[in-house]
């Protein structure tokens, strides 16, 4: 009889051992998006949508056109400062707009706010909010969720990482 109790014990030890080094995973499938993921230099390479077409996207971003961003290039510190640089290009002029930006985890969502002269982050109240949609590395993907003809529609930005 004690013996039983001994493997008992033993076994029941060695599946709570087991049980808090396995790794642990979400029930939605999705893993949370963390500031280190998105942190650095990125080059935004392509624009693409889901669910609605190109030419029913006039602005985005605050920009006359969501093509003023194709070749622009982001710059994300860990402190939350950041800017972005859009090109000279046939839709837009060459601009730089700095920025504030943060994750939230929870919702797996990027966020960032634009600075002028002058502005503090914490008294901007306006800003924009993509989802993180995958990261690696070297890659990394925001959707821009927007209402079209009363459903959700996505506006795509893929994004290298760039060295500097």
């Amino acid at each position: 009889m004690r013996k039983l109790f001994l493997v008992i014990a033993l076994f029941c030890t060695a599946l709570v051992v087991m049980q808090s080094c396995s790794p642990k995973t979400t029930t939605s499938g999705t893993t949370a998006a963390r500031r280190g993921d998105v942190n650095g230099n990125w080059t935004l390479n392509n624009v693409s949508f889901e669910g609605i077409p190109e030419v029913a996207v006039r602005s985005f971003l605050g920009e006359n056109s969501y093509k003023c961003f194709v070749g622009s290039t982001w710059v994300l510190t860990n402190s939350g400062n950041g800017s972005y640089s859009l090109p000279n290009s046939a839709s837009c002029s060459a601009k730089t707009q700095n920025i504030f930006w943060s994750m939230n985890s929870a919702e797996g969502t990027f966020q960032f706010k634009k600075l002028y002269e002058g502005d503090k982050a914490k008294n901007v109240t306006e800003g924009y909010r993509l989802q993180l949609s995958s990261s690696t590395n070297d890659m990394l993907v925001l959707k821009s969720p927007i209402d079209y003809s009363g459903r959700t529609a996505y506006i795509v930005l893929t994004f290298n990482k760039t060295m500097k």
